[in-house]
């Protein structure tokens, strides 16, 4: 019988994940302008990177409305885990349960049309300007990354120990003091999850941003998706290199605090 050790797969898992990426980076460096062809190393496509202004622009817009959109969303989303955990079951529960469930099973296209068919009405009966920009973009990706919200707050508020809370009660504190003193705090390693989930899922997102941009707030990903057309051009995987040194490092440094952290809990573990 033919046996696969396990350390075989997760090579080939990770082979499989993360040659692409290498090959981008080192293409990045490439001085020819066909990515198939290998002219000798050179930085000229990084030079060119910083005076495409049309390039950083996408960049910046992508960026202000990811940041935008996964604040809404962890606000809103976990003001309704919140409801969701401590009002019981009110009036409305299961309607508003289906509801914030929708967008993680429902096509982005359709969520999509909806949106802009929402807007396009919105304008033509009350008069709500509606032109295709950063605004739209934004509300349409606080409606889909706050499910995900939603979905992971609640999962943590599911163990949360009420005494905590309760204790806090107990010592006078208002129910809103309690909740931001006590609750958010031990809960926001699931908020900070949610939030970089959601700044992924708007700074990725191509289906719903094709929907409801406008021309004078194009995103990084309908900019590439727009050049596949005319080809892409070596500029954008100087910036993809870019933005995965800087994810790296990013995740790098939470991992090293983290460490930190458990070490300043657990000293004995140092002696190990």
């Amino acid at each position: 019988m033919f046996k696969v050790k396990i350390p075989g797969i997760l090579i080939f898992g990770y082979a499989f994940l993360y040659i692409p990426i290498l090959f981008l980076i080192v293409f990045s460096f490439n001085d020819s302008l066909f990515p198939g062809v290998w002219a000798g190393f050179s930085l000229r496509w990084y030079e060119d990177l910083y005076s495409n202004t049309v390039l950083l622009q996408a960049v910046k817009t992508s960026l202000q409305v990811a940041t935008l959109a996964a604040t809404g969303a962890v606000v809103l989303g976990t003001m309704g885990a919140l409801a969701l955990n401590r009002f019981g079951k009110f009036k409305g529960r299961t309607l508003f349960s289906v509801l914030s469930a929708a967008p993680l099973v429902m096509p982005e296209i359709i969520l999509g049309i909806s949106l802009l068919l929402m807007f396009v009405i919105g304008e033509s009966l009350f008069g709500i300007p509606s032109k295709r920009g950063v605004m739209t973009v934004t509300v349409a990706h606080i409606t889909l990354a706050m499910s995900y919200v939603i979905l992971i707050v609640q999962a943590r508020l599911s163990d949360f120990d009420m005494s905590l809370e309760e204790a806090a009660l107990d010592l006078g504190a208002r129910p809103f003091r309690a909740v931001c003193s006590v609750t958010i705090p031990i809960i926001a390693p699931a908020i900070l999850a949610s939030w970089l989930l959601s700044f992924a899922l708007s700074l990725d997102d191509v289906v719903i941003a094709s929907f409801l941009t406008g021309a004078q707030a194009t995103t990084l990903p309908i900019l590439i998706f727009s050049s596949v057309k005319l080809g892409i051009t070596p500029e954008i995987n100087a910036l993809a290199t870019i933005l995965v040194g800087t994810m790296s490092l990013v995740i790098t440094a939470i991992g090293f605090i983290l460490y930190r952290r458990s070490m300043q809990k657990h000293p004995f573990e140092k002696a190990k």
